[in-house]
């Protein structure tokens, strides 16, 4: 018969986490069993102490136990034969549940080296003091805590100076990296010498211009030394042009490298609450702040200032307003997409 309230049994031992209780219940025996221990033979429930009254080794039900309660059955977790699915980039829950299942090695990629490479002569490192011409190297930090997030290893290059001797240098230290990407002098001003130095060392490139704002004068090739190749972005020098290129180019790079499936970027749709102006021709991404309005839709605001350069406006934003290729310019009320940040 079940247990019940009022029941009388006669403790015979104890059971503690990793040490077991040797024997079988009987129906008028019972065995004190702590957390993490496992379940003796022949238990029919579990009752904790507080519904037990004990009096030497006699305890007796003071509620009536509930058969499923407190036990946790074997392959409630996992079963023989469960495994994770690859490509994936494994993080903290997955690791443990490796090491749960007793699997001490796992094959892996290697973590990318991307070299970032930033130039120009109004650069300097943060904790320096700029002159009056001169700016704060934002964008490599920028990049390397998002590279950093995606799981790449960042090698933070000296600023290469606006002369075709100090970028060549700098490329010479980029040498062993599976990715190099160069921040500013992407674009075709006069001291914008990136793309004619890398031609000169021999880096070929694939394509230069994106349709897009931010983010048009950024360019891609490769890096052929011997057997070893790397991949070259040319991003541009504007800070949210960075963010945004990266998000829409090398991320997607950075996955296809790890063995990962490249996927669309996550998208959502919302109502804008203002004029979005744009002209056909060209994809735009504007800073946005998406939010649920009363009735339960996803809502999205801009942030304010667009221009490429200002940062604090993409601090702001949590998502990316995608204004496609062909479309003009979006009305209060029109659904438009988010892309999520």
């Amino acid at each position: 018969p079940a247990a019940k309230r009022g029941d009388s049994y006669r403790v015979i031992g104890e059971a503690a986490a990793g040490r077991r209780f040797e024997g079988d219940l009987t129906s008028d025996t019972a065995v004190r069993i702590f957390t993490g221990a496992p379940v003796p033979a022949g238990t029919s429930a579990i009752i904790i102490q507080e519904n037990a009254i004990r009096a030497a080794d006699r305890i007796e039900l003071s509620a009536d136990p509930n058969a499923q309660s407190h036990i946790r059955p074997a392959g409630n977790d996992f079963k023989a034969g469960s495994c994770l699915t690859a490509p994936k980039r494994l993080n903290a829950a997955d690791i443990a549940l490796l090491a749960s299942m007793n699997i001490a090695q796992i094959p892996v990629y290697k973590r990318p080296t991307i070299a970032l490479l930033s130039t120009g002569d109004e650069l300097v490192m943060p904790g320096e003091q700029p002159g009056p011409d001169q700016i704060l190297a934002s964008n490599t930090y920028g990049l390397a805590a998002l590279l950093n997030s995606h799981g790449a290893e960042c090698r933070i290059l000296p600023i290469a100076r606006d002369t075709s001797a100090s970028l060549k240098a700098t490329f010479a230290l980029a040498a062993g990296s599976d990715m190099v990407l160069t921040i500013g002098g992407a674009s075709v001003g006069d001291h914008d010498l990136v793309a004619q130095v890398a031609a000169d060392i021999g880096i070929r490139q694939s394509f230069y211009k994106i349709a897009m704002r931010p983010g048009r004068p950024m360019a891609v090739g490769r890096i052929q030394k011997g057997q070893r190749s790397a991949v070259l972005f040319g991003l541009p020098g504007n800070p949210v042009a960075v963010m945004v290129t990266f998000l829409a180019f090398v991320k997607p790079a950075l996955l296809k490298m790890m063995g990962c499936t490249a996927a669309p970027l996550p998208m959502l749709r919302a109502r804008t609450q203002e004029v979005l102006r744009k002209k056909p021709g060209r994809t735009e991404y504007q800073r946005g702040i998406v939010s649920r309005n009363a009735q339960g839709e996803l809502q999205v605001i801009t942030t304010g200032n667009q221009g490429s350069g200002v940062l604090s406006s993409m601090v702001q934003a949590n998502g990316l307003i995608v204004l496609s290729h062909q479309q003009g310019t979006a009305q209060l009320g029109d659904w438009v997409d988010v892309l999520v940040i």
